[in-house]
């Protein structure tokens, strides 16, 4: 594909998702279906609520990943810079949109070394799609995308839904996993595995660990429905009658946590897909994730200033903190002990 087809995709990709009557949720997460207990005596100091974790071997202010969000369009230069200062002003991690565009040709798009100047304190992440590690080549892009933004660890997301949904989506998923595994026993730092929002199930999970991965995002269904994307997208109505019949696959985010935490109890699970506020933050933190991803719904502030992203994530640090006050819960061991009822009949 020409480089100019992929970076109109990439435009096409923020316009679509960026018009919420466009990028439509059609399925929710299931996070609702859960609801804390209530304490009405925390006996805590609100502002002593430790939201402290470690991420490869970094400390985070909150256990918050800016998640992946774009790569390969023009207007990406200063949303990523945004990104980055936001991250490093509030002690977060964040990761970078796809690399591709910036590997296959000389626009980089500000996903360059100035990142980690923005950000020296911060978990940076790099990010590939799973298809272009096939091949010899494979290993190679992975530490160019790693050593392009001196990152900590590198996301490849494996996107097959899309793919096959897109105008020259990458169509051949043989061999996948074992490239994967081919990167995570060469790479100097860990892979992360992400799907893009249809959900990874235990048995992929199983899979990937099994591969070498070190940690797993579930980017479960009930956040942006990129099959919904792609049909927005669409060039012919038969294009998009394909693509609209998936807009609401996929495994909800809560299920796809619940069932890769219990089948994986010690993988590292990043919970993303739909995350709202700080109350969805803090279900998911104690069904099992050690991280919680952000990236649609801040994508309007991260459009607008650095500032505005601050602000956004102020305000999901605030609620979460809030969550943990009143479930009695003095820091993140605490809130994975915290009383989560499942509501069985709440939608």
């Amino acid at each position: 594909m020409k480089d100019t087809e992929l970076t109109q995709r990439k435009n096409d990709h923020l316009d679509i998702v960026l018009n919420p009557a466009l990028a439509r949720k059609t399925i929710r997460t299931g996070f609702a279906r859960w609801r804390f207990e209530h304490c009405a005596l925390p006996e805590l100091d609100l502002d002593s609520i430790d939201l402290r974790t470690v991420l490869f071997g970094r400390t985070l202010q909150a256990p918050l990943l800016i998640s992946s969000m774009t790569g390969g369009a023009s207007r990406a230069t200063n949303i990523n810079r945004y990104l980055a200062q936001a991250a490093q002003t509030l002690g977060l991690a964040m990761g970078v949109g796809s690399q591709r565009v910036a590997l296959e040709s000389e626009a980089n798009w500000g996903l360059t070394s100035e990142l980690r100047q923005i950000a020296p304190d911060i978990p940076l992440l790099a990010n590939l799609g799973a298809a272009q590690l096939l091949g010899k080549h494979g290993v190679d892009y992975a530490r160019q995308a790693v050593d392009m933004i001196e990152a900590d660890a590198l996301i490849v997301h494996i996107n097959p839904l899309q793919e096959a949904l897109q105008t020259g989506g990458d169509r051949d998923w043989r061999g996948i996993l074992l490239a994967i595994e081919q990167v995570a026993k060469t790479l100097a730092v860990p892979v992360v595995v992400k799907e893009v929002g249809a959900g990874l199930s235990a048995s992929v999970g199983r899979q990937l660990a099994g591969a070498g991965v070190a940690m797993l995002d579930v980017a479960g269904a009930g956040g942006t429905s990129w099959a919904a994307v792609e049909g927005e997208r669409a060039s012919t109505p038969q294009k998009r009658a394909v693509a609209m019949a998936f807009a609401d696959w996929g495994i909800p985010t809560a299920q796809a946590l619940c069932d890769l935490r219990k089948t994986l109890p010690h993988m590292p699970l990043i919970a993303s897909g739909g995350i709202n506020d700080g109350i969805d933050a803090a279900k998911a933190l104690c069904l099992g994730a050690q991280l919680v991803g952000q990236a649609a719904a801040s994508l309007n502030s991260a459009n607008t200033s650095a500032e505005a992203v601050i602000e956004h994530f102020q305000i999901l640090i605030e609620q979460l903190r809030v969550a943990c006050f009143c479930t009695g819960s003095a820091d993140l061991v605490a809130l994975k002990h915290a009383t989560l009822l499942r509501i069985e009949n709440d939608a």
